[in-house]
């Protein structure tokens, strides 16, 4: 690990409704996520549990009050994480399942002008809120998942740098849940390889070879050992 590693934020679990989220990760890991809010550029909004070691989970759906979008003169953006993809709402009609993973980039190094320096290999941060929280977060201009010479599918993490003093694992309870390793499935798996590492990112994710894209996450909790995710097939 290097001087411009980053660390893991959180992970994210897509689902249909926020409900559907909740209960998929209560059944999963033996407690409910809580909290969260709201995302008015994205029209999403979510619930959120907290993890050992400053990381967190985060369920989150497409916000059922927030203005659509389609009316006359409208001037919306595609939902992030893929949300709007037709093949992400099919299989959410699935049930809920682990989408995404997030990146920190702290300080010293500034999320803009990495970017700025390597646009072909790191989508534009987008400045968002809820409540009082702020940060930038990578996300290309069709909310598609990031993706490096054809690795994506949620494998590659987006990248988030927080632009308030506090993060959402300060309030969060503690519940004894610590993530304990995360594996990514990919067709294109050295591709994937090359980019974390590129990022610095290579020490939070196991990548291996799969026909299916996957994410696997393993965690220590109060009760045992618990996963989210199947593995590809």
């Amino acid at each position: 690990m290097n001087a411009s590693s980053l660390r893991l934020d959180h992970l994210v679990v897509a689902a249909r409704t926020l409900e559907e989220g909740v209960q998929y990760v209560s059944d999963a890991l033996g407690v409910a996520p809580s909290g969260g809010g709201a995302h008015p550029l994205m029209r999403t909004h979510n619930r959120l549990l907290g993890l050992w070691g400053g990381a967190y989970l985060e369920v989150i759906a497409i916000d059922p009050a927030a203005n659509s979008g389609t009316g006359s003169g409208a001037n919306v953006r595609a939902r992030l994480f893929a949300l709007d993809d037709p093949a992400v709402q099919a299989r959410l009609e699935q049930g809920p399942y682990l989408s995404h993973w997030v990146a920190r980039v702290d300080p010293p190094k500034r999320l803009a002008r990495w970017r700025e320096q390597y646009p072909q290999r790191i989508p534009a941060p987008v400045p968002m809120t809820r409540g009082d929280f702020c940060w930038q977060l990578t996300v290309p201009e069709n909310g598609a998942f990031p993706s490096w010479q054809g690795a994506g599918d949620g494998i590659l993490p987006s990248l988030i740098q927080w632009d308030t003093a506090h993060h959402p694992s300060q309030v969060l309870a503690d519940t004894g849940i610590a993530l304990t390793s995360l594996t990514g499935f990919h067709r294109e798996a050295q591709a994937a390889r090359e980019q974390l590492q590129w990022l610095g990112a290579a020490h939070l994710i196991a990548v291996e070879e799969a026909l299916s894209p996957a994410l696997v996450a393993q965690f220590e909790t109060p009760s045992g050992p618990r996963t989210l995710g199947a593995p590809a097939r």
